[in-house]
């Protein structure tokens, strides 16, 4: 099963080039930049944008947003999720809402939301409703998941919950909230370019994006699609690793007490 598991993560370099080919060869069919250019001229068109300020700035005023919706949208999972856990009215009443907002279309979302707030915020707030019910989600289902004979046998022995938190809790939810993560992180990319997109923020890549559209320099919208998938991909990647390190350190402990 862990072979099937890394075989699907893992990155073949071979497969990367047969769909670069792949979008040389369309490009070249249709011949037309308008409507599709090669990967060589965007490329060469991203370059041409690392040396423009305005760039950068857009890029860290929709990192930025994106970021800061996506950990409210943690805290709380955080707080709601142990609240949850604790009691059960307080599930079955957050069940229907978080139902709801996974199945109402980002744009409707989005729509509402500019009755809210300004366009400038938005993508914060529809970071963070997007990414609520994921967090949240996939934390309940770890807490869940925690053996109550090990909880049990902490409050025979009057272990504090200082170190029930590291030594239980902690490394159960913690496969739990990386998957949650890298699944929230990519919605919140998604949804919130979405949002930049239909709100267009001044100087946001969503407002990019709009521009590249309608004056139709489709190298642009490449460009900024790319730059998008790796901001996104970078940031999961960044999430994972941290959260794997803290894996570790947790199994360890967990390792060293039952030892003892």
């Amino acid at each position: 099963m862990k072979r099937s598991t890394s075989s699907a993560k893992a990155f073949s370099p071979w497969a990367a080039v047969f769909w670069l080919l792949v979008w040389q060869a369309a490009a070249l069919w249709v011949n037309e930049p308008i409507f599709l250019v090669s990967p060589l001229a965007a490329i060469q068109r991203l370059f041409q944008l690392l040396g423009v300020p305005t760039f950068w700035q857009s890029v860290w005023f929709t990192l930025g947003r994106i970021l800061l919706g996506f950990g409210l949208s943690l805290l709380l999972a955080l707080v709601f999720s142990v609240a949850a856990y604790r009691f059960r009215w307080l599930r079955e009443l957050l069940s229907p809402l978080t139902a709801t907002i996974k199945a109402i279309p980002v744009a409707s979302f989005v729509i509402l939301a500019l009755l809210w707030v300004s366009s400038k915020n938005l993508s914060v707030l529809i970071s963070l409703l997007i990414g609520f019910p994921v967090l949240y989600g996939n934390l309940l289902s770890g807490l869940d998941s925690t053996d109550p004979k090990l909880i049990e046998m902490a409050k025979v022995f009057r272990i504090p919950f200082c170190r029930q938190l590291q030594a239980i809790y902690l490394y159960q939810v913690l496969p739990f909230l990386r998957s949650g993560l890298s699944i929230a992180m990519g919605l919140c990319w998604k949804s919130g370019i979405a949002a930049e997109v239909i709100g267009i923020p001044t100087g946001s890549i969503g407002e990019k994006l709009y521009t590249a559209k309608v004056y139709l320099e489709t190298a642009d919208l490449f460009c900024w699609t790319l730059c998008i998938v790796l901001l996104s991909v970078g940031c999961e990647k960044l999430l994972s690793l941290l959260v794997d390190i803290l894996i570790k350190e947790a199994a360890a402990r967990a390792g060293s007490r039952s030892s003892v």
